[in-house]
């Protein structure tokens, strides 16, 4: 049994065949097609669940989607995401976020903000193209993630008052429908 380990070892050595071998799959690699993309020029096709740069949307009426629970600030691992939000003025039930700001340096594209809220307010765009030469400028605020938004998604869903007519009768804004529980009286 030794003697067989030593005339392999000696026979490695002597012809080399770990250098062999190496030089094998470097020209196998040789003769196969380009993989390299010219950047600037060509882009790459990014994958259909891409997580890109987070972006704030709005219903098709201009409103913003964004309600101020504060569940994606919560749910965020990297705690880089603040919401203040406060209650509309004359309508006590409505809250909407006051000032929305995330941290992209902080920020580790999980996409649990988006999971995580009710009101599908939150989209990951396929947006990876963000240089600057002062990481400053990567903490956005409300109006720059509503911004992105628009830009990355331009069709807007209606907002759930026009969706589901029933929900309606919960709307404190619809002062002509009664309000619930009053209806048989």
């Amino acid at each position: 049994m030794k003697k067989k380990m030593k005339i392999r070892k000696i026979i490695n050595n002597l012809f080399f065949l770990e250098i062999l071998r190496g030089l094998a799959l470097t020209l196998k690699h040789l003769f196969v097609g380009k993989v390299t993309i010219q950047y600037p020029k060509e882009k790459r096709k990014l994958p259909v669940g891409y997580r890109g740069l987070l972006s704030l949307l709005r219903y098709d009426n201009g409103v913003e989607k964004c309600v101020g629970c504060a569940l994606c600030e919560a749910v965020c691992p990297s705690r880089c995401i603040t919401v203040k939000s406060t209650e509309i003025e004359g309508e006590p039930l409505k809250r909407y976020a006051k000032e929305f700001y995330i941290d992209i340096t902080r920020c580790v594209f999980c996409g649990w903000c988006v999971d995580a809220c009710p009101v599908n307010a939150l989209a990951m765009t396929p947006e990876y193209e963000y240089a600057v030469y002062n990481k400053r400028e990567l903490i956005f605020d409300k109006q720059k993630l509503l911004s992105m938004g628009d830009k990355a998604f331009p069709e807007r869903e209606k907002p759930i008052e026009a969706q589901h007519l029933n929900v309606a009768a919960f709307n404190t804004t619809r002062k002509w429908l009664p309000p619930h529980g009053e209806e048989g009286r």
